[in-house]
């Protein structure tokens, strides 16, 4: 006979608590549900008793900060028995000051709002454009003045070209210095005084940081040595400081100094006044000249007392003018006066006026028009700029890799010292511009936010770790 198999026949060989047997592989999964939790509570108690507080941080502090990574409390103010999600700003101003910016301010911005942390070794000071168009980006409507541009949302999104090139009333602007100079001829091959060779100047030979030594491969020591009646902030329009000063200290190599005539000029621009001496008149004031040159010749007519017998000199008579004896005997003091005039006219018309303005009862002096032996000329104050953009920091220093006329291009082809030699914003935007390919171009790169020559004196709370864990 046949055996009958159905499927309740087979049902019932089946063991229904099967899945209740213990086998390894669910041992294992117990024991690491089971140990796992149990040493992370054995990790997070090791940490409570270490006080170690790095398990809660949201990540690393700033460079500035980085000292307060373990301690919390310091910028997480606790408030009834727990810490305030965001830092305080009383944490912040208990270390250091941070006035704002604009007495016109409408609204208060908290300090994290601007500068946040846990990002790494950042530099807190990078805030983002889109915290400075909170009111810049509608400068009417918050309470500020129009002088400029009224929404300003970036360096590449609004922003109005430097006022130091932009065109007023229909002109370019001028530069208000008197000393006159031809760019486009020294930067060429130039001739190195009278019969000396063809030289080729670079910038730095004249331009030179304040911090950095002069360059004196067109100076002359003895004009350096040299004491001056007139100070070099005689020399210097008064600095428009119209942005705020940036926190940190000036190296000394933002800017470029002045350009002075002994450490970049003497050597070729020779002052010399005539044939009986080699050396040269001082750089100084007219009067300390003609006071030098009278003693000079007094001197001079002193050791040499026949000189006062003075034969005629041919290529020196003048058109329209009956010509001098063949033979004069002067008396020194005559002789000095002579020489002293004559010594005076090459100089303020034709030495000192190739750089300077000179002018004589207010009438300009040219190389056409004589002045009177007594009267001294008036030297134009120079009215040198030191800062060309008062609204901004800017630092030479960290465009060192760049040549002078990358930027500077009108140098190339200026001829008038009136002519501005400021590059404008479309320069700049070629290499500050949003994106990893290009320099920093936030705001905060060229602007400051706080105005700390206001900021408060702080006392100080805070103890070196070392001291603090009792210097183990």
């Amino acid at each position: 006979m046949a055996r009958t198999r159905t499927t309740k026949k087979l049902a019932q060989r089946i063991d229904l608590n099967y899945f209740k047997r213990p086998t390894p592989l669910k041992r294992a999964k117990l024991g690491l549900s089971i140990l796992l939790p149990a040493l992370a509570l054995a990790w997070i108690a090791w940490l409570v008793l270490a006080k170690n507080t790095s398990v809660y941080s949201s990540g690393r502090m700033a460079e500035a900060h980085a000292v307060l990574a373990n301690d919390c409390a310091a910028c997480h103010v606790q408030k009834a028995g727990v810490f305030s999600q965001k830092a305080e700003d009383s944490a912040c101003l208990s270390c250091h000051d941070g006035p704002i910016h604009h007495h016109v301010a409408t609204k208060q911005v908290a300090c994290a709002q601007c500068h946040n942390e846990h990002r790494g070794r950042i530099n807190l000071l990078a805030a983002s454009n889109e915290n400075c168009s909170q009111c810049h980006s509608d400068l009417k409507a918050n309470g500020g003045t129009l002088n400029y541009a009224n929404a300003i949302l970036s360096f590449s999104d609004g922003h109005p070209e430097f006022a130091v090139v932009r065109a007023q009333g229909g002109s370019k602007p001028a530069d208000p210095g008197t000393i006159k100079l031809n760019h486009a001829l020294h930067m060429k091959l130039i001739r190195r005084g009278p019969t000396g060779p063809l030289v080729q100047l670079q910038c730095g030979n004249c331009h030179r940081p304040a911090a950095a030594p002069a360059d004196m491969t067109y100076g002359d020591a003895k004009y350096v040595a040299a004491s001056t009646t007139y100070k070099a902030s005689d020399e210097l329009l008064p600095v428009k400081q119209e942005s705020l000063p940036p926190h940190d200290l000036s190296s000394g190599r933002e800017l470029m100094a002045p350009v002075k005539f002994a450490t970049a000029c003497a050597s070729c621009h020779l002052l010399t006044f005539d044939k009986h001496f080699d050396e040269g008149v001082p750089h100084d004031k007219p009067e300390v000249v003609h006071a030098f040159l009278v003693t000079k010749f007094t001197q001079y007519i002193a050791a040499h007392p026949g000189d006062v017998r003075v034969v005629r000199d041919p290529s020196r008579d003048l058109a329209g003018k009956a010509p001098q004896p063949e033979v004069r005997i002067l008396t020194p003091a005559q002789w000095v006066a002579e020489r002293t005039a004559d010594a005076e006219q090459l100089l303020w018309r034709k030495t000192c006026i190739q750089c300077h303005v000179l002018s004589v009862g207010g009438a300009s002096v040219n190389a056409a028009v004589p002045t009177a032996p007594s009267v001294l000329p008036v030297v134009a104050a120079a009215n040198t700029t030191v800062k060309w953009m008062p609204h901004a920091k800017f630092d030479h220093q960290a465009h060192t890799g760049f040549t002078c006329i990358s930027c500077h291009t009108q140098a190339l082809t200026s001829t008038l010292n009136t002519d501005v030699m400021m590059p404008g914003i479309a320069t700049c935007q070629t290499c500050h511009a949003p994106g990893p390919d290009h320099a920093e171009s936030r705001c905060f790169e060229c602007h400051t936010y706080h105005d700390w020559p206001k900021r408060k004196e702080i006392t100080p709370t805070f103890n070196l770790p070392a001291l603090k864990h009792g210097g183990r």
